[in-house]
């Protein structure tokens, strides 16, 4: 048990129901869900349902991870909320050529994406993410990383994009719910006929996020103004070079069964 943990479960007055999250897991519930986001990749309401249903107790565990690093540490003393950050239109627009923050701009904009558009649909499943303790600070930090996570790991917004995310994810996380994603998404995309390499595309993200500096506790304002390039090879963020193989039209798992 981690010292965060501790700290919520010794304070009297702190209930089950004050807490940002609920940590049980409920596998059918995720399961439901999972076949909903099957149906429909852009259902983003059913992957806040895995997360929730799955989740356990990785936030409290990856906060307090937070706390025993030097940059981590500072970034919760800040408790900068990075949605607001990344909605600052002048902001974001700032940012170089060639820089994360202007491959951040280039993402979003032909995509309609929307930092705070995330926030609304994980509210929906969770409203209590929203409530001002430390964990949901980083919650909602860990949410609203995901399309810089995009970004970084050279991922679209396809099905196989999305499956190489949460994959990746789950490696920098170790929680169940992305790993879930993860599988139900390299299930579905392998039953293509067209017997692309979908699955070792999923696991080669997970193997680059096992092996990359933990993106948590990065300084995201300073990472944003670094070039791509720079950024990923100090961040040891390895190439999808077998999702980059597969041709942009069937990412999507085009032909399936």
């Amino acid at each position: 048990m981690t010292a965060v943990d501790l700290a919520i479960d010794s304070r009297p007055e702190l209930s089950v129901s004050d807490r940002p999250y609920d940590y049980s897991i409920r596998p059918l519930a995720a399961l439901r869900a999972l076949k909903k986001l099957i149906a429909n990749k852009e259902d983003t309401e059913q992957v806040f349902l895995i997360m929730q249903a799955l989740s356990g107790r990785s936030t409290p565990r990856g906060y307090a991870r937070l706390l025993d690093s030097p940059e981590g540490g500072r970034q919760a003393y800040l408790r900068e909320e990075l949605s607001h950050r990344l909605m600052d239109q002048a902001w974001v627009a700032s940012f170089a050529p060639g820089t994360v923050g202007a491959a951040y701009r280039d993402f979003i904009a032909p995509r309609g994406l929307t930092a705070y558009g995330l926030a609304e649909d994980s509210r929906k499943v969770n409203g209590s993410i929203e409530v001002a303790h430390p964990v949901a600070w980083y919650g909602r930090r860990m949410r609203d990383v995901h399309d810089i996570w995009h970004v970084l790991t050279g991922h679209g917004t396809d099905a196989l994009g999305e499956g190489c995310v949460v994959a990746f994810s789950y490696a920098q996380t170790k929680s169940f719910g992305f790993g879930f994603i993860a599988l139900g998404a390299a299930y579905q995309l392998s039953k293509s006929k067209s017997r692309l390499p979908y699955a070792k595309a999923i696991w080669q993200a997970w193997r680059n996020g096992t092996k990359a500096k933990w993106l948590a506790e990065q300084d995201y304002e300073r990472l944003f103004a670094e070039p791509l390039d720079q950024a990923r090879a100090r961040l040891n963020i390895a190439r999808p070079t077998i999702y980059e193989s597969i041709p942009a039209n069937r990412r999507d798992g085009s032909m399936a069964a």
